[in-house]
């Protein structure tokens, strides 16, 4: 007889499975992605909750489904709400991931408070603290008031009876690494844990329309730990960023089934738990200094929010025989890009000079519209002459020094009008565009020489 197959290996990017192991993931071609893992039993009788695959027992036309005010939960964060989409759908499959230590649990702990405030039954499972050390935390962040029930579990077939017996509105599972099923032979945390954890998830939640949120550590490349399978699997994915030495935190949907995946919230660290900062731009631009070279404003767009940043730049003569450049919140190769194009297009012999560029609250954006002000950050360092604190800066600029235009160019005005700025120098394109606006001067420019000239 052929002896049983007792090991399997899967790819930790596409969840790809294999009988042999390889270098290369024949799915996904990710080099030295093949783990190995026990192979449980296959057991054709799974545990499901009553009810779940009866919910998809006939087809249906769309016409037939009907869509309520009711479908969706208020979390009592409007940033969080925004990034969802207007609110928890019900049956929806959340994952949260981020840095040890950022506040992942803080901020759904809080979420978990607010909904039972709300007359919303709320189960949190924990599988790394025990209750004490979340009595702890939760006297921190306020009193807790209405059924949130709290369970201390790892055992999946224990947490769906808790959920069969309680039948909460939303349940919190902290985190997705920690929990195991007791016919699957690997250990917790391993690619074959988290696949079928998740999966069970994904029945509960879509078989009993209850919302669940999943806590999911993550690897020093800053993705999620596990199978990459488990990104496609949920509906929602949200990670929680920014430095551990900062007190904002950034929530940013990388995947959303049900809302936009441009939208940020922006958090603030304080003693009593993370609150909500509502004017980033203002938070962003606290601070800043009045006549110093190489400071201008911008204007980024995170969806449909537009966020006003300051951009620093410093120029120095080099001591080397190879310029420096570094670059700290925007894309390095971005700034040789558009040092290279004042160099040929403005002659500036920037090859003599280091030059450092920083996007100020330590926050990261990639946005083409911020070409304009780092270029003129440059030359106002370059120049030692400072740029009016009161203008606003934004474009894309192309190799050939051409200014072109930029997406929601009126929001981005608008906002500028919000914090009190007078000026704003923008693309001539998105000028010829906008309607009029009110209390701030409008300068247009077709290409960076014109640009340089106004400051």
């Amino acid at each position: 007889m052929a002896k049983a197959k007792t090991t399997g290996f899967f790819c930790k990017e596409c969840g790809f499975e294999s009988a042999k192991w390889a270098g290369q993931c024949p799915a996904c071609h990710t080099w030295n992605s093949m783990v190995e893992e026990p192979v449980g039993k296959k057991d054709s009788s799974r545990h499901m909750l009553p009810g779940v695959r009866k919910a998809a027992s006939h087809p249906v036309r769309l016409s037939e489904v009907s869509i309520e005010e009711q479908d969706r939960m208020s979390t009592g964060y409007r940033e969080l709400d925004r990034v969802l989409g207007s609110g928890i759908v019900a049956g929806s499959l959340v994952l949260v991931g981020g840095d040890p230590g950022i506040g992942k649990s803080t901020l759904l702990l809080q979420v978990c408070r607010n909904l039972a405030a709300g007359n919303h039954k709320v189960l949190y499972i924990s599988g790394e603290e025990s209750l004490k050390q979340i009595k702890l935390r939760a006297n921190r962040i306020g009193s807790i008031t209405g059924e949130l029930l709290f369970l201390c579990e790892t055992s999946l077939e224990d947490i769906e009876e808790a959920i069969r017996e309680t039948k909460p509105w939303v349940v919190v599972i902290d985190s997705i690494q920690t929990m195991y099923r007791e016919d699957i032979s690997s250990a917790p945390g391993s690619v074959s844990q988290v696949r079928e954890s998740t999966n069970i998830l994904l029945q509960i939640a879509k078989g009993m329309g209850i919302a669940v949120f999943i806590v999911g550590h993550v690897t020093k490349e800053g993705v999620v730990a596990g199978p990459r399978v488990l990104e496609h699997m949920v509906d929602t994915v949200l990670y929680f960023e920014g430095e551990r030495n900062a007190s904002y935190r950034i929530l940013r949907g990388v995947k959303n089934r049900f809302g936009s995946t441009n939208e940020i919230g922006v958090f603030e660290m304080q003693e009593q738990g993370l609150t909500e900062v509502e004017n980033p731009s203002e938070y962003l631009l606290s601070g800043r200094p009045e006549d110093a070279s190489g400071a201008v404003v911008a204007c980024s767009m995170e969806g449909t929010r537009p966020i006003l940043l300051e951009v620093q730049a410093l120029v120095a003569q080099t001591n080397f025989g190879m310029a420096r450049r570094t670059a700290a919140g925007t894309d390095y190769n971005r700034v040789n890009l558009l040092m290279a194009v004042l160099e040929k297009r403005c002659h500036y012999e920037m090859s003599r000079y280091d030059a450092y560029v920083n996007i100020a609250g330590g926050v990261r954006m990639n946005e083409p519209a911020l070409d304009l002000a780092i270029v003129l950050a440059l030359v106002s360092s370059l120049k030692d002459r400072p740029v009016n604190p009161r203008c606003i800066i934004f474009g894309e600029v192309g190799l050939s020094g051409e200014v072109r235009a930029v997406s929601m160019a009126e929001q981005r005005v608008r906002e500028a009008v919000k914090l009190g700025f007078e000026a704003c120098i923008l693309p001539q394109v998105c000028l010829g565009k906008m309607k009029k606006v009110e209390g701030i001067q409008l300068y247009g420019v077709w290409n960076v020489r014109e640009a340089i000239g106004l400051i």
